[in-house]
């Protein structure tokens, strides 16, 4: 069955100019409709969408650009290309911001006009893929909130919030590193009775061992050094909500048994404080330890992981979703190229099997931080196994040269230098890009003298 040509709209007030790209793109193999202004082209997409527009930026009644910012979010859907006889560099990147795949100069070169069109609808295509694939998990047992998979581990997951979620109980919630444990509390939250309230989380791990009760319970003025004012804590802050505790075995063992007191009998008091507090919070908790060894080891009270366990959740590492790997990277991709306004790269087949092979140690957080990185530092159009093993492992890469390897210092100051320059100097940005942290990237960039 032969598969139906792409739909092209040309839009131009000329009619000589409009009527010559409709044959030129029709000799192509193209279906193409004709606009003669924009309120005329905004017509047509109404009725039914083109898989790319060939649009003038000068017209009357309703520009170019004024067209393509009325079709708003539909623009995601299809290939629009600006073509002008008024070249100015501020109006292509406006052009861009507003969604466009590019900006050509007229006269148009047929060439360059036909390499550009058939790189867009490439974007377009993986583009309405990955929302046809997000359509699809749009059920009760699709998707929940930010959780995107489809594997059975994560409809089971699904499954288990659907029920626990309308309930008030407390919750333990336990996984590996970067498994998503706060979106899935997040979740909790948004599809239980208290969604219009607060949704608070705090990392235990993040805050010093003497504020930690502080941060909990809340303090009076005067309570301690530097305690100029009366303070809620985060059990005041979430009443009527939920309070996520990530990394809950490292709350100290003191504070612990005050927080399972606060559990039971449903109220605070603040450090200094005389009165105790009524309090309605639901209780999410994480860890990434294994539950019972970490009651083992002394990290976690025995009589709180009972309490906080009337739910037990535990999270899927990545290495097990195998076939929600390739639908969380183009997602990801997806995210990154609308962020960075790069176009949305192909897949190799070699790409795919490299990405499923890997055993994502760090699971969701690892594939989202490598796709960022390959949306601003691959070189091509078309993702490869080469790519993924240069920008997402950091392996020993090979010379263009097919000669002797590239050392793991050049590589890793190449993929410096190219993070960079990708964010245009910003430390910061760079460190991220490359996964560590902007002290890690001074240190490496004083050892290449680069600092």
């Amino acid at each position: 069955m032969a598969r139906p040509r792409p739909v092209v709209l040309v839009v131009d007030d000329d009619s000589a100019s409009r009527e010559g790209l409709a044959a030129l793109l029709q000799s192509w193999g193209y279906t193409t409709f004709e606009a003669a202004d924009g309120a005329a082209a905004l017509k047509s997409c109404d009725k039914e969408l083109p898989h790319a527009i060939v649009t003038d930026l000068m017209m009357p009644a309703m520009s170019g650009l004024q067209f393509v910012e009325c079709l708003g979010e539909r623009v995601r859907q299809m290939a629009v290309i600006f073509v002008t006889g008024q070249a100015a560099v501020d109006t292509a990147v406006q052009a861009i911001k507003l969604g466009a795949y590019d900006y050509l100069p007229k006269p148009l070169e047929p060439e360059r006009l036909r390499i550009t069109i058939e790189k867009a609808l490439k974007q377009v295509a993986l583009a309405r893929e990955t929302a046809a694939l997000r359509r699809k998990l749009e059920s009760p047992l699709g998707s929940y909130g930010s959780l995107i998979g489809k594997s059975a581990a994560m409809r089971q997951l699904y499954q288990q919030i659907s029920q626990i979620a309308p309930t008030d109980a407390s919750v333990l919630i336990s996984g590996e590193s970067g498994t998503g444990k706060e979106l899935v509390a997040q979740t909790l939250h948004d599809l239980s009775p208290r969604r219009e309230a607060t949704f608070l989380a705090l990392n235990c791990a993040a805050i010093a061992a003497t504020l930690m009760e502080s941060e909990l319970f809340g303090h009076e003025k005067g309570a301690f050094t530097n305690a100029m004012e009366r303070r809620p804590g985060c059990f005041e802050q979430t009443d009527g909500g939920t309070l996520f505790l990530d990394e809950i075995t490292e709350m100290p063992m003191e504070v612990q048994a005050k927080f399972l007191r606060v559990l039971e009998e449903r109220q605070v008091r603040r450090i200094g404080g005389a009165a105790n507090i009524p309090v309605s919070v639901r209780v999410v908790a994480a860890t990434n330890r294994e539950p019972s060894s970490a009651v083992k080891d002394g990290k976690l009270r025995q009589d709180l992981f009972y309490r906080l366990s009337v739910f037990h959740v535990e999270l899927p590492p990545l290495r097990q979703r195998g076939e929600d790997i390739p639908l969380l990277a183009h997602y990801f991709l997806e995210i990154f190229a609308a962020k960075y306004q790069r176009p949305l790269p192909d897949w190799a087949g070699d790409y795919t099997a490299a990405l499923q092979s890997h055993s994502w140690p760090g699971n969701v957080r690892e594939l989202r931080n490598a796709m960022e990185r390959l949306s601003v530092l691959s070189p091509g159009p078309t993702l490869t196994a080469r790519d993924f093993e240069q920008f997402c492992l950091r392996a020993v890469v090979e010379d263009k040269s097919e000669s002797a390897p590239m050392s793991l210092a050049e590589a890793e100051r190449q993929a410096i230098e190219k993070a960079l320059a990708a964010s245009e100097g910003n430390k910061t940005q760079a460190a991220r890009l490359l996964g560590i942290t902007p002290k890690t990237l001074s240190a490496k960039l004083a050892l290449y003298g680069k600092a």
